[in-house]
């Protein structure tokens, strides 16, 4: 009876190969122009701006405005259930941040009562630091406490008679560099969103999960962000060491009840980057070194299990790819409608990667029955033969680009391991689009889309891989 389903498997699995080969084809084609795109982007700026003046750092920025007076910086981090981690990045910042003007406002719950004292404890001996209490019990969207920092910071403005020049958005876990609100400064007259590189950190005892982060991010913020600056398209923020014009916020609060962060959706920081930089505003892709040739960026602590992993990841997909389809819609310009559709097509390449994967179990069945004698395969066309490997050649490049990235960020190990966790990655993506798909589903009868809070851990309490290149202010000290 078994023999009977062997040549319905063979035909399945032919269809599924063309269709998913025709899939990649287009998916490959399109990474090969934005790829040859970058490369042109990075030869023109090498050849031509690099080769007659050096490289700016931090430190040359400043020497070049030492005559000019620092602007006020607010950095606003909302806090639920942060007890392990909150008190730490206060010492941490106020310890290595020598910026002369800053304060810190920490969202906190009424009825966290555990995250209050931390906070106030290690703030207890400044006045750079604010503690603020949301009107209502957590928890809420991160959205509705950065509004309620938001109307903080507007009441010190007139009670101090003062005006901040940027807001920038911190996690509570976060590892800020010591030279980033120089550089916010000095960028953040210039455009309405300054975003640093995010640079992923992870336990040691979570290589595949966890590391899965680093490999794309390495290749987010080492290409992607870059070319889609270049191409003067929007900037989506990434919800840390995120740089928000006071002004271009004051505006948008003006238009919305003074709340610039709109709770309605649960990918706020991509959403506010988007409407913020688009037209003839301005976002700028801050990717600077130190004197030290560190990388002036925010390291962050990402899932490191599988279910948290797939939760957050399904929020990013819901937000971006579904709900923000809804919100956002298309433009009338083709570069900024290419962007938006790279952003948009994590579910489509979710179920274009689930049909591979099962093309490649009947193909295993299918090869063993040949070896076990009970059927003999038909062959392949030579089209989908041309399409296979044309594809694997497509992979073989992605691969290799994606590892030279990891290279650069966490040295030759990390980029040899980024290799196999890539199956890892597309599996994670995978679950996380059903369960988006799901959640979205459920909300077209008009109930709200719920925002999920990502769990973190204390940076002090794990080991960590070690970058290529990391802060000794940063590696978690103090």
């Amino acid at each position: 009876m078994v023999a009977y389903l062997f040549p319905f498997v063979d035909l399945l699995l032919k269809e599924l190969l063309l269709f998913a080969s025709i899939c990649f084809l287009i998916g490959a084609l399109d990474e090969i122009a934005f790829d040859g795109l970058w490369i042109a982007h990075v030869l023109k700026r090498k050849y031509t701006v690099y080769s007659k003046y050096p490289k700016a750092t931090v430190e040359s920025l400043n020497r070049a405005e030492a005559d000019e007076l620092p602007g006020a910086l607010a950095i606003f981090v909302p806090s639920w259930q942060e007890a392990p981690v909150i008190g730490a990045m206060i010492k941490r910042c106020l310890k290595q941040w020598e910026y002369p003007h800053f304060r810190i406002y920490i969202g906190c719950y009424p009825n966290d009562p555990e995250t209050v004292r931390v906070a106030a404890a290690a703030s207890a001996d400044t006045e750079k630091v604010r503690l603020v209490i949301c009107h209502q019990d957590g928890p809420t969207s991160k959205a509705d406490c950065l509004n309620r920092l938001w109307q903080a910071l507007c009441q010190d403005e007139i009670s101090e008679s003062l005006r901040f020049k940027a807001v920038i958005l911190q996690d509570a876990e976060d590892l800020v560099h010591p030279g980033a609100l120089d550089l916010f400064d000095h960028l953040s007259d210039r455009a309405s969103l300054v975003q640093l590189p995010v640079v992923p950190r992870r336990a040691i005892n979570s290589r595949w999960v966890a590391g899965h982060y680093g490999d794309e991010f390495a290749e987010l913020h080492g290409k992607q962000m870059v070319l889609r600056e270049a191409l003067g398209v929007s900037l989506p923020s990434a919800g840390v060491g995120s740089a928000f014009s006071r002004d271009a916020l004051g505006r948008l609060a003006a238009t919305t009840g003074s709340k610039p962060f709109d709770a309605t959706s649960i990918t706020e920081d991509y959403e506010l980057g988007l409407h913020l930089t688009e037209g003839r505003a301005r976002g700028i892709f801050a990717r600077l070194k130190d004197g030290k040739g560190e990388l002036v960026a925010t390291q962050e602590f990402f899932p490191d299990n599988l279910e948290d992993a797939i939760r957050q990841k399904s929020r990013w997909i819901t937000g971006i790819a579904l709900s923000g389809w809804d919100r956002l819609g298309w433009k009338q310009c083709w570069r900024e409608n290419w962007m938006r559709i790279r952003d948009r097509k994590a579910c489509f390449a979710a179920l274009v990667l689930a049909i591979g994967y099962i093309a490649v179990v009947l193909t295993g069945l299918l090869e063993a029955a040949r070896l076990a004698g009970m059927y003999q395969p038909q062959p392949f066309s030579w089209q989908l033969k041309m399409l296979l490997i044309g594809n694997a050649g497509f992979l073989v490049w992605r691969l290799a680009l994606k590892a030279w990235f990891v290279f650069q960020l966490y040295g030759l190990a990390e980029a040899l391991f980024s290799v196999p966790r890539t199956a890892v990655a597309n599996w994670i993506n995978i679950l996380a689009a059903r369960r988006a798909i799901l959640h979205y589903m459920r909300s077209l009868d008009g109930s709200p889309l719920r925002w999920e809070k990502t769990q973190h851990f204390h940076p002090l309490s794990a080991e960590v891989r070690t970058l290529k290149r990391v802060s000794p202010s940063a590696r978690g000290d103090g």
